[in-house]
């Protein structure tokens, strides 16, 4: 007899409980996880420059340290996606939460390149397992009417654990050494899985369904994932607006530094929260447009991103070009705000084209291939830098913002056209 398979159903949870019910502690607990794990990734960009120096590192290997934690994050997704298919996605998203930040305050110990190659790798094995567990659970309790809302909720802890590991940990380097700033993160990190423990429920037994059959092969899972169009499509996107976003995480806090001069801390807070505190406003009001247009026409998300990246060109192209303060930090929170519109709907986008069954492996998929390509380019604008300068890269990456939201649009018109997409 074939083996048992767990399939998430989508309405009983979602359409039961009401608004003050469970469903939204827990996108204020996840909110709290992903906090961690957006500041542990990118507590490494704002010491760059005391990175370099006391590891004698060229700015090539300090790309390739970037890029080794993305790159492994890309290889681990489509597994970790399959797996919260298949496992309760409360177990993956804390063992997850455990393994990185104990990962992440062992980095302290690392007096070379290779060691630390070795700790960003292993971290983005374990942050690899957060994002599609997490998906599957709040699709489990938040259906089409409340969907892009909860995940915009969600999101919103990406900008500021990125604020926060970028300002903390140059803080705390500044004033006790790099070293301490990767021990206080991960200490906090395992301290916070500790309490969830307690707090983060398993979905109710109504909330899954058991069938029998053969096919759960990973590789299966992931061709039946990239079958759609318009699923490739997504990804695509999500590649192309992933790179431009890793080369302003990894990259902006040291021209802040070498361009105005600034200080470490002053530069890890700078380049951070600007833009993140604008893609936090831009995510809410992305995730409420996108509920109400979707509820009303088909491709409501999908334009509610096109226009988020579209409207985000003259800000990306002003930032890199800025020779005041004033003119970047205009342009810093433009684009901020807009790529906020865009990233609201990037796991609600996908939820409306593919199968729930095949929810957890098809966001492991797009976020691995979002991670793949947002692995490069650390190394390619550290190169590209060398040649054309900063500055002129930053801007360069505009382009890339255009060429995507034209994407998006082609997508809303098929999918207007044919009008199959997958209910609720």
């Amino acid at each position: 007899m074939a083996p048992a398979k767990v399939i998430a159903i989508d309405a009983p949870l979602a359409h039961k409980a009401g608004p003050g019910s469970y469903r939204w502690w827990l996108i204020a607990m996840l909110w709290c996880v992903c906090f961690c794990n957006y500041a542990d990734r990118q507590a490494i960009s704002s010491i760059f420059p005391l990175l370099r120096s006391d590891l004698s590192l060229s700015d090539l290997q300090l790309g390739i340290i970037a890029s080794s934690f993305m790159w492994m994050y890309a290889v681990a997704g489509p597994v970790a996606g399959w797996l919260s298919d298949r496992v309760s996605p409360r177990s993956v998203i804390l063992g997850a939460l455990i393994f990185w930040s104990a990962v992440t305050a062992g980095t302290a110990v690392s007096h070379s390149f290779g060691t630390m190659v070795f700790f960003r790798t292993l971290g983005g094995l374990g942050e690899a397992f957060y994002f599609p567990a997490a998906m599957a659970l709040i699709g489990l309790y938040h259906s089409t009417a409340t969907r892009s809302r909860a995940m915009a909720l969600h999101q919103s802890s990406v900008y500021a654990g990125t604020i926060g590991g970028g300002a903390l940990s140059a803080v705390i380097a500044q004033s006790h050494g790099w070293r301490t700033s990767f021990v206080v993160f991960g200490v906090a990190g395992v301290l916070l899985g500790v309490v969830l423990l307690l707090f983060l429920r398993r979905p109710p037994a109504r909330a899954l369904k058991t069938e029998t059959t053969t096919d759960q092969n990973f590789f299966h899972g992931v061709r039946d994932a990239l079958r759609s169009g318009r699923v490739i499509a997504l990804i695509v996107v999500f590649i192309g607006a992933n790179f431009v976003a890793v080369v302003f995480l990894t990259w902006l806090p040291t021209y802040l530094y070498t361009k105005f001069h600034l200080s470490l801390a002053h530069a890890g807070f700078s380049s951070t929260a600007y833009l993140q505190i604008a893609s936090v406003l831009g995510v809410l009001l992305g995730g409420v447009l996108a509920d109400k247009f979707a509820m009303r026409r088909v491709g409501g998300r999908q334009m509610i991103q096109a226009f988020g990246l579209l409207m985000g060109v003259p800000f990306i192209f002003l930032t890199g070009w800025s020779l005041t303060m004033a003119g970047l930090i205009a342009g810093m929170i433009g684009f901020g705000f807009f790529k906020g519109m865009y990233d609201a709907n990037i796991w609600a986008s996908l939820y409306d084209v593919i199968p729930v069954e095949r929810r957890g492996v098809a966001a492991g998929t797009m976020n691995s291939l979002g991670w793949l390509g947002g692995g490069f380019a650390p190394i390619l604008i550290a190169t590209a830098a060398g040649r054309f300068g900063m500055s002129a890269c930053l801007s360069a990456t505009s382009a890339i913002y255009l060429c995507l939201g034209l994407v998006l649009l082609l997508l809303v018109r098929n999918m207007r056209r044919s009008e199959d997409v997958l209910p609720a």
